[in-house]
């Protein structure tokens, strides 16, 4: 498969030229055009920086070959008018979206701080082997090959992050969710998550725009 990273925690997950989007969110300036050229999208949770409602709500209206899935929480202002498109799913789930094979894991949003209600918040293992965890620390109950680490926010811990990843032992590691980081933060972020430190695997940092295969 082939991961191509796009800003922040949007993704794009590709096997035999079938790609499914995950988290179009605002913080990608070209988030349109990612949808746009997108058939099968998967989101995490309902904060503005994985979906960008109105960009994705726009390209349902227009298109009819656009597919997407995620929490009823993100869902439900669509799949009343678009019932064969617009996907609710929960924990537990198994799904395939552009012949992908989809399983979904994970219930909660991890927590910021006890005065914000945590918002539902799932993640999705694609093809067996590439796990996406939105904004969560949760651990599949499935190998991981490639995990998908959120580096930043105001709900990321390193501490939490190393004891995550020692946790799912992936083969390999892939940084996601870094807006917040400058270059030295990523740096220093991917020292900490790396064999010379306090994991068994290597954290990618893949420049936007650009691809690797696992």
């Amino acid at each position: 498969m082939k991961i191509t990273k796009h800003a922040h925690a949007c993704v794009e997950i590709e096997r035999d030229g079938r790609a499914i989007l995950v988290d179009p969110g605002a913080f990608a300036p070209d988030v349109a055009e990612l949808i746009a050229g997108a058939t099968a999208v998967l989101i995490t949770h309902e904060h503005f920086d994985h979906v960008d409602v109105d960009a994705l709500g726009t390209a349902l209206s227009l298109r009819d070959d656009l597919s997407v899935w995620g929490p009823p929480s993100v869902t439900d202002r669509w799949s009343r008018d678009y019932p064969d498109r617009v996907h609710s799913v929960r924990h537990g789930d198994r799904f395939t979206a552009n012949g992908l094979d989809v399983a979904v894991h994970g219930e909660l949003h991890a927590l910021i701080h006890r005065d914000i209600p945590q918002v539902t918040n799932v993640g999705y293992l694609i093809g067996g082997a590439v796990y996406h965890p939105g904004d969560a620390y949760h651990v599949p109950d499935a190998p991981v090959t490639t995990l998908l680490v959120p580096t930043s926010g105001p709900w990321s811990k390193l501490g939490e992050a190393v004891d995550w990843v020692r946790a799912v032992q992936p083969d390999t590691m892939v940084q996601i969710h870094d807006v917040m980081l400058s270059e030295t933060g990523q740096q220093s972020t991917a020292r900490f998550l790396s064999p010379e430190m306090l994991t068994e695997a290597a954290l990618t940092i893949l420049p936007v725009g650009e691809s690797l295969d696992v």
